[in-house]
């Protein structure tokens, strides 16, 4: 019984403290410096798929991906806040927009990578964050993305992989707000010492180091 109490009340402060907790927030003072992303033929491609904290690391440590920033996606208030977004009635998703190389890395793979790291088959949730800013999209930036969506899942579908439906939702680009500095490379700044980061953050991205070792940065 007593381990049953102490898991209980370990899920309890994990819930407590998750990706959209506010109150246990740390926020950096120094400004974030994100590297120019110009002078190549780079692309992007727009993803939610939980607590953007994972996310944003998750991609940045893909061969062939330039940049990965935390952000705000789907909605249509301008310049959203994190605050705003977590009351979950703005429309925006937690998202993550990753500028890559298509000659290392295909959006294809990408996707394959989207979806092996979260659950798409639970509405309005990644666990154990809960909330219509959590939900599965993917924001595609034109006809090509949106068909190669459309037909992984088609595929995923008929593969009978998961045993609930895919609800991920396909949809257009429109803009993508990024996120506060405070949130930017914060699974680095935060390795550990937080419930959240050690119980869900940390878990995610060592799964995805297991589950594509061929495609993890020689220089993390």
């Amino acid at each position: 019984m007593r381990i049953s109490i102490l898991a209980f009340f370990l899920l309890l402060s994990t819930l407590s403290s998750g990706c959209s907790a506010k109150q246990d927030v740390p926020k950096n003072s120094a400004t974030v410096e994100v590297e120019p992303t110009s002078g190549k033929n780079f692309e992007h491609a727009t993803f939610a798929l939980g607590c953007f904290w994972h996310s944003e690391e998750i991609f940045l440590e893909i061969k062939g991906v330039k940049e990965a920033l935390p952000g705000y996606c789907g909605g249509t208030e301008p310049d959203p806040t994190y605050e705003l977004v977590g009351t979950g009635t703005t429309g925006y998703a937690e998202s993550v927009d990753v500028t890559y190389d298509p000659a290392v890395i295909s959006y294809q793979k990408l996707l394959e990578v989207f979806f092996t790291e979260h659950d798409p088959t639970t509405p309005n949730m990644a666990y154990p964050d809960e909330g219509p800013q959590y939900r599965s999209v993917i924001f595609y930036r034109n006809d090509s993305q949106k068909k190669d969506a459309e037909s992984y899942i088609a595929r995923l579908s008929a593969s009978h992989k998961f045993e609930k439906p895919i609800i991920t939702q396909v949809s257009p680009f429109t803009n993508f707000y990024k996120a506060e500095d405070y949130h930017i490379r914060y699974f680095r700044h935060h390795p550990s010492g937080q419930s959240y980061i050690d119980n869900v953050t940390r878990p995610e991205v060592e799964k995805f180091r297991k589950d594509f070792p061929e495609l993890v940065k020689a220089d993390l």
